[in-house]
């Protein structure tokens, strides 16, 4: 019998299923705080605007449509002050396909380099698209929310294909450097992609992109799924080094990877707006606020992130890592988190906390967690 190939692994969630029937025996039920899924909903306009754009007959361009790019371009422009192309701009169906799709169609252009960095603790696509390319998933060492790319061997640089850097980081909500990774990336002819869906989430500060530090030798990827709550519809863009995004653009459209015309059309809307936004990051903020205040309450530390809308907790004294912490969490108060070492081996002391649901599910959470044992 042959022996068979690759067998993919458990996807990462689907691992939290016992966890999970332990929070769903409260009374109220369970509160899913383990992933980052938004809750509320995105702006009328953009509804109105998916559902009347006369856009569902013909097929859709892979690059994007000039009007979705020019609300791309724009949005960049009020919010990092950065003028970027349309040629160099082009739509994706979702980052996190774009994530897991690029080291496999970057290897085709460089088919002699063979490693995929990525930070150590961090959203787990960036190892797999390694593994989806049938390449070397590399991770570099982080502190204090900095790449230490410095770390990383002459004999590992010269075959790197890519490096990944997330800011705001999921899961820690730290702030990166990315002037800095973008200077090791030209010194190391190593394309780095900055993965910056959680940009306009920022609280250390303003928002910062790595286009800030001129195109060449980096594309940024930025996504509407937290922006705008729209992570139903699977769009986002990237943009930057003109040859790069050309030659994606040129394999993903033989791919046919293309974002549905009518998302284009609310996506055009979403980019366009930036009231609902500043709205979205008071209710993220406040909830952060909410739920670090009362984990601290009951014992736990629970720092504040510089961005995104995540807690990153630590395991207390008395358990020993990430999974004991989420089954008391769950037994306690009901709530589902991830632990840590989802996102890394290194990750095992602490759980993340996703606050995306409504408050008062959250209020719900906290007042059983106030009231256990």
């Amino acid at each position: 019998m042959t022996e068979p190939g690759f067998t993919p692994p458990p996807y990462p969630y689907e691992k939290l299923s016992g966890i999970s029937a332990l929070a769903d025996e409260h009374p109220g039920g369970i509160v899913d705080c383990s992933v980052g899924t938004p809750c509320d909903p995105p702006p009328h306009e953009v509804i109105e605007a998916l559902g009347h754009s006369g856009l569902e007959r013909g097929y859709p361009t892979s690059q994007g449509s000039v009007a979705y790019r020019e609300a791309a371009a724009s949005w960049m422009r009020r919010r990092f002050g950065v003028d970027v192309p349309l040629a160099t701009i082009a739509a994706c169906v979702g980052t996190k396909e774009m994530v897991a799709s690029t080291a496999h169609f970057l290897s085709l252009r460089h088919p002699t380099k063979s490693a995929v960095l990525y930070p150590a603790i961090s959203y787990p696509t960036y190892a797999m698209s390694a593994v989806l390319g049938g390449l070397d998933a590399i991770p570099v060492p982080v502190e204090a929310g900095r790449l230490c790319l410095e770390q990383v061997p002459d004999e590992v640089a010269d075959r790197a294909l890519m490096v990944w850097s997330n800011s705001p980081s999921n899961p820690t909500g730290d702030l990166d450097d990315l002037a800095r990774v973008a200077e090791w990336g030209r010194a190391h002819d190593v394309v780095v992609f900055s993965d910056e869906c959680y940009a306009d989430f920022t609280w250390s500060g303003r928002p910062r992109s790595i286009l800030e530090h001129g195109l060449e030798g980096v594309v940024a990827v930025h996504s509407l799924s937290k922006r705008s709550n729209l992570a139903g519809v699977r769009a986002g863009f990237y943009a930057g080094d003109p040859a790069t995004v050309e030659f994606l653009r040129v394999v993903r459209q033989h791919s046919g990877l293309m974002v549905p015309g009518p998302v284009q059309a609310a996506g055009a809307v979403a980019y366009s707006d930036d009231a609902h936004v500043e709205v979205q990051r008071g209710i993220y903020l406040e909830r952060l606020r909410l739920v670090s205040d009362a984990l601290r309450g009951a014992g736990y530390e629970a720092p504040m992130p510089e961005g995104a809308f995540y807690l990153w907790v630590p395991v207390p004294g008395h358990l020993d890592d990430g999974w004991e912490f989420a089954e008391e969490l769950a037994r306690r108060a009901g709530l589902l988190v991830s632990p840590g070492d989802l996102y890394g081996p290194e990750g095992a002391p602490f759980v993340r906390l996703a606050v995306v649901q409504p408050t008062e599910r959250l209020e719900l959470a906290l007042e059983r967690l106030a009231h256990s044992a």
